[in-house]
């Protein structure tokens, strides 16, 4: 068995025992938060308040969790509902940026955390923490982003991360929290965890970190429908766009988190958005993880599509490298950093014109864009006062001849060396 290293604070926003009267504990109610409750209250002896965001959860049971957060310890426990701003704040500049890392990730985590970290300084300032609590490891990337935005928030807030200190890995948690008698969702048959929220619900924990392990997804995704049990038949939904945020479903107007929320269940009956990963994290490591994320995946499929017909060659070859410019600084916590500001403003502009209905398959997990409509479409069809824009054939020899010339040049110059 390898040798467990002591844990040192080094940084100076890490809270000391004799720095901690009231405890702002970001709580979820998996095993993580709910061990911490009664961690927390044994080492550093705190009033401890929880406090819990409703970000269009598709699991979760925010009423029961609240309730446990009370019975664990907390002398208060907050449940804030921040679904709309989530979406239109946060969601939808991923949108407009085609939100991914690596690949389908669609970043629900990421985005989260931002606004996770924004509310939890609001909160902490307003309650009179001077502490906030997380429940994140030291291996992963979500230490990164809380920490990393809180302390931009709000500089003078101390921070516990009682995961790093502890030195517990997941089957001695498991222990601790049954010898405490700390109901949990995890256990030693069954490892795993999720981050839960509107757009994504991201699974990690057991096998799933094994790259070499086929991930038992009939285990743990039990929310949608796997895409081998999706109905043999497909559907077609229309999503519509207005300057690049979709705007009607299948002709309905929605705001953007019931958008997200309905689409969530549309496009999980045919087990759409499952994503099987093996990710660079933030601090270097290589970690499985399995995602599902039915209504992002739809959405950024089809607002890529619409963007691709609306913008010229060029501004496309553009976006699609800020696209993945934005993803890996989403991913990499650098939410709150001007240069993020700077793309914003870049996607906002390309967006302008990113209006339209897109006609989307979905079938045994599946997505295709099969029609788009836009006033600002660049096919040649969509020019339809003129019968198509005029195009001069006889122009196309010559421009074949200027465009190969370098090529052509290059070649004849190779062969004469040879």
């Amino acid at each position: 068995m390898r040798e467990k290293t002591k844990y040192v604070k080094v940084a100076s926003y890490e809270a000391k025992v004799s720095d901690v009267k009231k405890v702002l504990l970001l709580y979820s109610g998996g095993l993580d938060t709910s061990v911490m409750l009664r961690w927390i209250s044994d080492h550093y002896t705190p009033e401890i308040i929880a406090l819990t965001l409703n970000l269009g959860q598709q699991h979760d049971d925010l009423e029961k969790i609240k309730k446990k957060a009370l019975k664990l310890g907390a002398v208060k426990a907050i449940t804030l509902d921040v679904r709309e701003e989530f979406a239109n704040e946060y969601l939808s500049k991923g949108i407009k940026a085609n939100a991914s890392y690596q690949g389908d990730y669609h970043l629900s985590t990421p985005m989260g955390r931002a606004i996770l970290a924004k509310k939890a300084v609001e909160v902490g300032i307003h309650e009179g923490a001077d502490c906030i609590a997380h429940g994140c490891t030291g291996k992963g990337n979500d230490q990164v982003r809380i920490e990393g935005y809180i302390l931009t928030l709000n500089p003078n807030m101390k921070i516990i991360a009682p995961v790093r200190e502890w030195n517990m890995d997941r089957n001695e948690e498991i222990a601790y929290a049954k010898n405490h008698h700390i109901p949990v969702p995890a256990s030693i048959d069954f490892p795993y965890s999720v981050d839960d929220n509107m757009w994504g619900m991201t699974w990690e924990g057991g096998e799933i970190e094994e790259p070499e392990i086929i991930s038992p997804v009939e285990k743990f995704l039990t929310t949608y429908t796997l895409p081998k049990n999706a109905p043999d038949k497909e559907e077609l939904i229309k999503l519509t766009f207005e300057k690049g945020i979709p705007v009607r479903l299948n002709g309905k107007n929605l705001s953007l988190s019931k958008l997200i929320m309905n689409l969530n269940t549309v496009a999980g009956r045919h087990g759409v958005g499952v994503v099987h990963m093996v990710e660079d994290r933030l601090i270097g490591l290589k970690n499985g993880g399995v995602y599902e994320l039915p209504a992002a995946h739809v959405i950024i499929e089809a607002h890529k599509a619409l963007e691709k017909y609306v913008c010229t060659m060029r501004l496309n070859e553009l976006k699609s490298q800020m696209d993945i410019r934005w993803g890996y600084l989403c991913y990499g916590a650098l939410w709150y950093d001007p240069i993020m500001d700077s793309i914003n403003a870049f996607c906002d502009f390309v967006n302008k014109k990113v209006t339209g209905e897109v006609t989307v398959r979905l079938f045994k997990g599946c997505v295709s864009v099969v029609a788009i409509k836009s006033p600002f479409g660049l096919a040649h069809t969509s020019f339809t006062n003129t019968g198509g824009y005029r195009f001069n054939v006889n122009a196309s020899a010559g421009f074949t001849e200027i465009y190969s010339l370098q090529m052509k040049l290059a070649h004849q110059i190779d062969h004469m060396l040879k």
